[in-house]
């Protein structure tokens, strides 16, 4: 929360401290140094959630309760949204010729359609043909037989099918066809639109309500697919459900987000993403077992009753709760999720919740486009989820060229899944986001040029090289993900999350048309050059591992200007200014009217640094806790970091006013030369 106050260097003096960056970079090397040590200082002020989490219980009974309530959601989510794939069974049509039954009632199905559907030049029957009735008697019929035809008049009949499916309920043939890949447009049209509106939706109400309106959606639009009376009900009840789906997975990757601190965050969005691989298992079974498609959507929707008991149990998040300035309700639910974990918060921890001053934190989804930091790193991130979403889709719909079973091209995918979202525990511990992002992404890209070269003759090694880039390309999903969530600030942590799913879905769009329209390996070789544009937007980005969450805008400007991970001077301050033997040399001034304005901004930098240290929270808290009954120990941390700061100013100011009093003097000899040059 501090890191408003720390913002102030940005906000009130913009160009002071990058003249100042400057000049310490290259006159006074060691101030770097010293500076790291302030943004490591300021970094620890600005996430007071962190420490209250230690002291909550990091990943106690709360917590695990939390992370274990994504799961059920998970499962029926995933199930909800790839169900299209099993409901539009293939069925071999036959026009209704029931008619012939009232002039021989005796007559077997086989007969029937011998003596009232004409036939193709290869001996079977026409699907969308018959005769035309007449009025003969049954022996005419035989004996001189019926040439007429016309289309089916009173519907069709479906004799060699054995399951019950949205095809020969709705009679989607003879050209009423409506392909699979239509209603999955549908469907994403869907997430495109609720992946905004509830990310909205999240920022300004909080994730509890937004969860509870997203479970409902599934409840009514998952469970209620099972009773609709028409295709044209069915795909409104598709388009609502899959703006709940999203809606749900926004919202609930925040709370865990903003509950969790350290590498629990990144375990609980990883076990959330395997719980949802295990709905599509938990699909895949159920509808090899059941032979209607209703029967599908009414067992696998039936759990979805129990999420009722949300209302009572899921928590609000404390962070969003602080940042729109409900204090006492973010004090409520962190005292009651540190009595669930049988743990107590001290008091002063507490108090440091209780900002003097403190305005609530307004948020916009135009910050997105206001914002030049944000807006930035916003684009970024979509053009990699439009990347990955895009191959991993390209991969899925490839398999469907190679007649393998819809069974199979669920299953052992999402079977691999498991493992493959599991590794990036590993990955995420050793190397952090954005390398094991390059990693995962690397590996597709290489899987994906192999398809290239792969001949189709080679069935079983293509689908095999198919499975392994969606094993990347999985884990590459869920590394994305945490890293997302994490880059975001809470005030805008769902709106965001809801603006890169636009890019994400747009993808998989991009995909089923290309798939559909265009030759076999352009798609691929799509897949190849789109994996090296997102290696290199993924590269743009900073790392998160081990940083405090951002929790404003403040808060994400003042950290992406001073990452501490930029651990060159020169990085860290812009342009260094080099010699001809690598040492480093101040800039030249133009004039000396330049230098005088930016020793000018200098010092009005450094007065207003001294005025933001002042009114730091650790300032204020440490004269508070002087004239109260305190810890020795609490007193004794706080009066060495302020101790740290004082000298790292002093130090500054020293540095800044012996570079002042030699530019001074360097003036007129600046002047003298001027005077002096032909």
């Amino acid at each position: 929360m501090a890191g408003e106050n720390n913002s102030k260097v940005d906000l009130g003096s913009q160009d002071g401290p990058r003249n100042f960056s400057q000049h310490e970079a290259s006159v006074h090397p060691h101030s770097w140094s010293l500076e790291m040590l302030l943004r490591r200082l300021g970094a620890k002020q600005d996430d007071k959630f962190a420490n209250i989490l230690d002291a909550v219980g990091e990943f106690g009974t709360f917590q695990r309760r939390l992370v274990a309530l994504t799961f059920f959601p998970n499962i029926l989510s995933a199930f909800f949204m790839f169900a299209d794939h099993f409901v539009f069974t293939a069925q071999k049509p036959y026009c209704n010729t029931s008619w012939i039954l009232a002039v021989g009632p005796n007559l077997s199905e086989a007969e029937q359609l011998n003596l009232t559907l004409p036939r193709q030049p290869n001996g079977s029957f026409r699907t969308c043909l018959m005769y035309l009735p007449v009025d003969w008697d049954l022996d005419s019929i035989i004996q001189f037989g019926l040439n007429h035809t016309e289309t089916c008049q009173d519907g069709w009949i479906y004799p060699d099918s054995k399951r019950r499916s949205l095809i020969n309920e709705f009679d989607l043939v003879c050209g009423e066809e409506l392909h699979k890949d239509v209603v999955q447009t549908i469907f994403m049209t869907g997430l495109l639109i609720g992946s905004l509106i509830f990310g909205i939706i999240s920022d300004k109400l909080g994730r509890y309500p937004t969860i509870l309106l997203s479970l409902l959606g599934l409840i009514i639009f998952g469970f209620g697919t099972a009773f609709v009376n028409s295709f044209h009900q069915y795909l409104f009840f598709r388009f609502s459900l899959s703006q709940a789906v999203v809606g749900y997975a926004i919202s609930s990757v925040s709370l865990a987000t903003e509950w969790l601190v350290g590498e629990h965050r990144a375990h609980a969005i990883i076990l959330e993403h395997c719980f949802f691989a295990v709905g599509i298992m938990f699909l895949t079974g159920l509808a090899y077992s059941l032979p209607h498609w209703r029967l599908l959507f009414l067992v696998g929707g039936a759990p979805v009753f129990p999420l009722i008991s949300y209302i009572w149990i899921l928590p609000e998040s404390p962070r969003w709760l602080m940042m729109k300035g409900k204090v006492k309700e973010a004090k409520q639910a962190l005292c009651y999720a540190a009595s669930v974990n049988k743990k107590i918060i001290p008091l002063n921890l507490l108090d440091e919740l209780q900002l003097p001053g403190k305005k609530v934190n307004t948020a916009s989804v135009l910050d997105f486009y206001n914002n030049r930091h944000l807006c930035k790193m916003t684009l970024v991130m979509g053009c990699v989820w439009f990347t990955i979403s895009y191959c991993y889709f390209t991969l899925s719909l490839k398999m469907r060229d190679f007649d393998v079973s819809i069974h199979f091209r669920q299953l052992f995918p999402s079977i691999l899944e498991v493992p493959a979202r599991l590794c990036c525990i590993l990955l995420l511990e050793r190397i952090g986001r954005k390398w094991s992002l390059a990693v995962t992404v690397v590996q597709a890209a290489i899987l994906c040029w192999l398809l290239l070269f792969l001949p189709a003759e080679l069935k079983s090694i293509v689908i095999s090289v198919i499975v392994l880039g969606e094993f990347s390309l999985a884990a590459a999903v869920t590394v994305f993900l945490i890293y997302t969530a994490e880059l975001l600030p809470t005030v805008h942590r769902t709106t965001g999350l809801g603006l890169v799913s636009l890019a994400s879905v747009a993808g998989a769009i991009l995909s089923l048309t290309l798939i559909t329209q265009t030759p076999s390996l352009l798609p691929i070789f799509l897949c190849c050059i789109s994996a090296i544009l997102a290696l290199s937007f993924s590269s743009l980005l900073p790392e998160t591992r081990d940083q405090p969450l951002s929790d404003s805008l403040e808060h994400l400007t003042l950290w992406i200007r001073l990452d501490p991970r930029d651990q060159d001077p020169s990085r860290a301050h812009g342009k260094a200014w080099l010699g001809p033997c690598g040492n480093e040399k101040a800039p030249p001034l133009k004039n000396a009217e330049q230098g005088m304005a930016e020793s000018a901004s200098v010092t009005a930098f450094l007065s207003t640094l001294r005025d933001v240290i002042q009114d730091l929270p650790s300032y204020h808290s440490l004269q508070k806790r002087s004239q109260e009954t305190a810890t020795e120990d609490t007193l004794s941390d706080d009066v060495s970091e302020e101790t740290v700061k004082n000298t790292i100013l002093n130090a500054q100011i020293l540095n800044v006013d012996s570079h002042l009093s030699n530019t001074a003097l360097e003036q007129p000899t600046h002047e003298e030369a001027d005077s002096q040059a032909p």
